[in-house]
C-alpha cells in the first residue's frame, strides 16, 4: 500500500480542508513547528498502523488535529476513527479497485447514489444506520482485539 503524506489546514466552516504542502506549512508556522508537527503525525500514524497491520487492518489515510496548549504542541479532537480515517480489510485488498472498508465510506457511497449536494442532505435510512455502526464495531473489534459492549 503506498501511504501519502499531506498536510491540510483548516479553512472557512464548511468547507473541506485544504491540502498544503510541507512547505507551505514551513511558511506558515516556521521550520521547527513544521518539522516538530509532521514527525509528530508520522510518529502517530506509523504506531497506529503498525499496530492495525498486526491486527489484519490497513490504515489507508487518516486525520490528525493538532493545537497548542501554552507552547506545547496537542493531538486534538478524534484521533483514529472511522470518521476520521479510512480502515481497510488486509485479506481482501487490491491495488487499484475500490476497498471494501470498515468506515464512513459506506455512507458517503449512499449519499453519492441518492443526494445531489443541493439543498438539505436527505435522513439516513436505518439500515444505512445499522450498516455503518457494524462497519464501525468491526473496525473497534478487529483493532482492539475486544469484543465491543455498547455503553
Amino acid at each position: 500500500v503506498r501511504r501519502q503524506r499531506q498536510m491540510c489546514i483548516e479553512t472557512e466552516i464548511g468547507d473541506h480542508d485544504e491540502n498544503i504542502s510541507f512547505e507551505r506549512l514551513t511558511e506558515i508556522l516556521g521550520e521547527e513547528d513544521a518539522t516538530a508537527l509532521r514527525d509528530l503525525a508520522l510518529k502517530v500514524y506509523t504506531t497506529a498502523a503498525d499496530h492495525a497491520a498486526e491486527r489484519g487492518v490497513i490504515i489507508a489515510d487518516t486525520k490528525f488535529e493538532f493545537g497548542r496548549l501554552g507552547d506545547t504542541i496537542i493531538l486534538a479532537d478524534e484521533v483514529l476513527t472511522p470518521d476520521s480515517s479510512r480502515f481497510w480489510p488486509g485479506d481482501t485488498y487490491e491495488e487499484g479497485k475500490d476497498q471494501p472498508s470498515f468506515d464512513k465510506q459506506f455512507v458517503r457511497n449512499w449519499l453519492n447514489a441518492n443526494w445531489d449536494r443541493s439543498g438539505e442532505p436527505p435522513h439516513l435510512p436505518e439500515d444505512v444506520i445499522k450498516a455503518t455502526s457494524e462497519k464501525y464495531i468491526q473496525a473497534y473489534e478487529k483493532i482492539t482485539g475486544k469484543t465491543f459492549v455498547a455503553q
